[in-house]
């Protein structure tokens, strides 16, 4: 596959795997659909199926009563690797709306939606000085909402990393005043103006360089049935899965997993899955939290 993509121009291997998309995803493609997603020709978009079938030909066949290629019965992805994630993830940006429609190679969308998540106000002129000084290894002085203060107030911070909690976005810096390393939420940033050059990398921040690896598996009280339907629900194999995350991002990957609090407090099919090496996670430091 790999070897194949390599050896063609960038545009003709997108094409060639938006057909493959669609034969997986749709199960059939016709000239139209390129001529529609990519602004070809009528005589390119017949080269880019006649070229397809050379190099993958038993992956489609044409239908002469639907006047379409359909998925054929030996079909073995050739230059894009099927990823449920990706597809999922489209639906999720079509539904919160980060996607237009026109973005996405899914044809015939499903009905879908998802539960809300909360717009942040991120202003975008804000992040781009902090993806400035992320770039130019800058400090910035930023006027911040901190939730233990009444009232907004300046401070020198040198982000090096954007962070996402699962809900909230975020830039891992290091703060002059209290000179340790924090997160700030990007939308309590309410302005900046000073610039200067930061000698602070990301390098000194110990708990974004070092990885933490949870071990979860089934709630152990759970009936055998259950429990297997929950291996598969999270990838386990041997009845475990193992989530590596950055020691930065640990309180918010155990709070978004339930994992934050003692397993006994809940139910076990509302709590579903445990930490395995528990003691070992919650005796190390647990740093990532916001202010």
């Amino acid at each position: 596959m790999d070897s194949d993509k390599s050896e063609l121009r960038w545009g003709v291997a997108q094409r060639l795997e938006f057909i493959e998309f669609r034969l997986f995803w749709e199960g059939h493609v016709n000239r139209s659909d390129l001529m529609e997603q990519f602004g070809l020709s009528v005589n390119q978009a017949s080269a880019d199926l006649n070229r397809y079938i050379g190099l993958a030909p038993d992956n489609m066949v044409y239908d002469k009563s639907a006047r379409t290629y359909v998925r054929g019965p030996e079909y073995a992805a050739h230059f894009l690797k099927p990823d449920a994630n990706r597809y999922l993830t489209q639906l999720r940006s079509l539904a919160d709306g980060n996607m237009d429609r026109d973005d996405t190679w899914i044809a015939e969308l499903p009905s879908y939606d998802a539960a809300p998540t909360p717009a942040r106000g991120i202003n975008p002129v804000i992040l781009r000085s902090v993806v400035g000084a992320i770039r130019r290894s800058e400090a910035i002085e930023v006027k911040y909402q901190s939730l233990s203060r009444p009232e907004p107030s300046w401070r020198w911070i040198a982000p090096h990393a954007i962070g996402f909690d699962g809900f909230r976005w975020h830039t891992r810096a290091f703060c002059q005043a209290d000179e340790v390393f924090k997160d700030f939420l990007l939308s309590r940033i309410l302005d900046t103006r000073g610039v200067e050059t930061s000698v602070v990398t990301d390098a000194a921040d110990a708990d974004w360089q070092e990885d933490v690896t949870l071990e979860i598996g089934p709630h152990p009280e759970l009936s055998e049935s259950q429990k297997s339907v929950i291996a598969l629900d999270y990838g386990m194999r041997g009845g475990k899965a193992r989530i590596k995350v950055r020691r930065a991002l640990l309180y918010y990957a155990l709070k978004r997993l339930g994992l934050d609090t003692d397993p006994s407090a809940r139910k076990p099919h509302e709590q579903q899955i445990v930490l395995i090496n528990r003691d070992i996670v919650f005796g190390e430091h647990n740093a990532g939290q916001v202010f």
